[in-house]
């Protein structure tokens, strides 16, 4: 889950780093329209961000990245709240039927009575401890 904030946040200040489009055609090259893969930016489109980031006046830094910090803040902020991306709920889904307790574990960010449920379940028989994940996930449990 760390890694996910770390590259939320990167994401961020790429995304805050973006040129207007009225400058975009004079100060940088045109962005492939197909997605990565793998959910790690490109060492490229990285470079080339920070060096268009790089290359604004000082004030228009600041606020890009007062902008994504308020951006972070917002992200923390619902997920303490419960308000986690949908990305998220769906690998919890897919987790919880192939390995419930550690489902179970993400999901409370402890290790307490619901991972412990969820382990002796999965031990006893596999069904009922995908069962209880997927409740747990759901936040039915």
């Amino acid at each position: 889950m760390k890694r996910l904030t770390i590259h939320l946040f990167a994401l961020l200040i790429m995304i805050s780093t973006v040129i207007p489009a009225s400058m975009a055609a004079t100060t940088s090259e045109p962005v492939p329209a197909t997605a990565p893969a793998s959910s790690e930016p490109d060492p490229a489109a990285v470079k080339a961000a920070m060096k268009d980031f790089k290359s604004l006046p000082r004030s228009e830094r600041r606020s890009r990245l007062k902008e994504a910090k308020k951006m972070f803040k917002q992200y923390k902020a619902d997920k303490k709240a419960g308000r986690e991306a949908e990305t998220d709920q769906v690998l919890l889904a897919i987790l919880a039927i192939l390995l419930p307790p550690l489902a179970v574990y993400l999901k409370e960010g402890a290790i307490n009575s619901k991972f412990w449920i969820s382990l002796i379940l999965t031990l006893i028989f596999w069904i009922p401890g995908v069962v209880y994940a997927l409740l747990v996930v759901f936040d039915a449990a």
